[in-house]
């Protein structure tokens, strides 16, 4: 038997280690984990004494993993591909299955952040104990230009400046072309059937969406595609991306790909396919090539993540630089309670609390007024960003937060101008009336 272990790759779309597995002898089963250690209260090794009022994990997000890991199973019933999932640690169930099921092969996304290379290394001692260890195949799936494929001699030569990197990569790389196990279909498998949890097995309450979100969606492949099928070819915002990206109010400023993204309901590869794909067949223009553009943004925080590894939790960032950072909690709760001297701060942290997003301008600017202005540790924003946020994702969140906070990389100062940037993106108050009226 050949198991998939599903972690931010929640697809059967362009997806490697599925594919591999598909590809490889004998049948194949899923596996998706509900980690507990995701849905506890954080122990970030802060050095302050301060308690955080909130879990990693919040409702926001733990219902959109839900509703993706759904939607998995629905896309790997149609190839007779049973997924099991378990509100348990990995090292805890897994190698029980390996033995229930024979298992020879286990496929999974290469991850390489502190989290997820625990969830490993507990497993790996685990499986140790076993007379008949399966092999582990890791597979780097979650980049717009693959690792194997950039023009850098190592991680370690990544440049420290964004667009180096980009420059180099658009010059002198190509994106891999996609990946597609449609043709495969197994015979049925004889498997105990399993339960995905619900928020209240997770710990969390339920919700219903804020009738003001920016982001009324559901997680899943389906819902990612739905969306790109309206922003590109339904009503061809794609063309204006560039020009409405800094909005602020409804579901048509930006692609809002991210939490999609984020969780590998659809891969950045399938992004850009489409982009060229709009390009030839309806326009091409500065608009269009800037959704690739913050593609290889992402990739960039993720190659910087690579390369620093835990050094992008350290206070000192990437650039180890000393600053004079306080950790009030009064401080955490005003700014996370939009009860700051900033009504422009104010109106986006209520936004983010009651519907898990934030648009771009304002995460820059939230942040921003907790780093630089307040003078508080970036780590306690990046925390709680952590938690409320629908598309967290740990090397963009942290990369960001380094970057906003003169820890990252960009070593100029970013302190933005909160009343400048009011005054410019919401300069009739219609942002800040929204999300302050009540």
């Amino acid at each position: 038997m050949n198991l998939v272990w599903f972690r931010n790759d929640l697809r059967t779309k362009d997806n490697h280690s599925l594919k591999k597995a598909c590809d490889a002898d004998s049948p194949v089963m899923g596996v998706y984990f509900f980690d507990p250690r995701f849905y506890e209260s954080r122990d970030f090794n802060l050095d302050v004494d301060i308690d955080l009022p909130f879990t990693r994990t919040g409702k926001y997000r733990a219902q959109f993993i839900i509703e993706s890991v759904a939607d998995l199973r629905r896309q790997l019933q149609e190839h007779n591909i049973p997924l099991l999932v378990f509100h348990d640690k990995p090292a805890k169930v897994l190698p029980d299955l390996v033995k229930e099921h024979d298992i020879k092969n286990i496929f999974l996304q290469k991850e390489w952040t502190k989290d997820e290379m625990d969830q490993e290394k507990d497993l790996g001692v685990e499986l140790d104990k076993l007379d008949d260890k399966p092999k582990g195949h890791r597979t780097y799936d979650q980049f717009l230009y693959h690792p194997y494929d950039i023009p850098f001699e190592s991680f370690q030569k990544i440049p420290k400046v964004f667009t180096e990197f980009r420059k180099k990569c658009e010059k002198q790389a190509q994106v891999r072309e996609l990946v597609s196990i449609e043709a495969y279909k197994q015979d049925k498998l004889s498997v105990h059937k399993t339960e995905i949890p619900s928020l209240e097995d997770l710990g969390l309450e339920s919700f219903e969406i804020d009738k003001r979100s920016a982001f009324p969606w559901e997680g899943g492949s389906k819902s990612a595609w739905n969306r790109l099928q309206h922003y590109f070819w339904e009503t061809k915002q794609l063309q204006d991306y560039k020009k409405t990206r800094n909005g602020l109010i409804g579901t048509d400023y930006s692609s809002k790909f991210s939490a999609w993204l984020a969780q590998g309901c659809i891969s950045a590869r399938e992004i850009y396919h489409e982009v060229k794909k709009y390009e030839k067949e309806i326009k091409k223009n500065q608009d269009t090539y800037w959704l690739v553009f913050e593609l290889i943004w992402r990739d960039f925080f993720k190659y910087v993540s690579l390369k620093h590894k835990e050094k992008i939790f350290n206070l000192g960032g990437i650039l180890q630089k000393e600053y004079d950072w306080n950790s009030s909690h009064r401080e955490l709760e005003k700014w996370i309670n939009g009860e700051t001297h900033e009504d422009f701060v104010n109106a986006n942290m209520k936004e983010i609390a009651a519907t898990g997003f934030m648009s771009n301008r304002g995460r820059q600017n939230v942040a921003s007024y907790w780093s630089m202005h307040r003078k508080q540790d970036w780590r306690l924003g990046a925390a709680y960003f952590e938690h409320i946020l629908i598309d967290y994702d740990v090397h963009s969140n942290y990369g960001n937060w380094m970057y906003n906070s003169g820890v990252g990389n960009d070593p100029r100062n970013r302190t933005f101008n909160i009343q400048s940037q009011a005054d410019r993106y919401d300069s009739d108050h219609e942002y800040r009336d929204l999300w302050l009226e009540n």
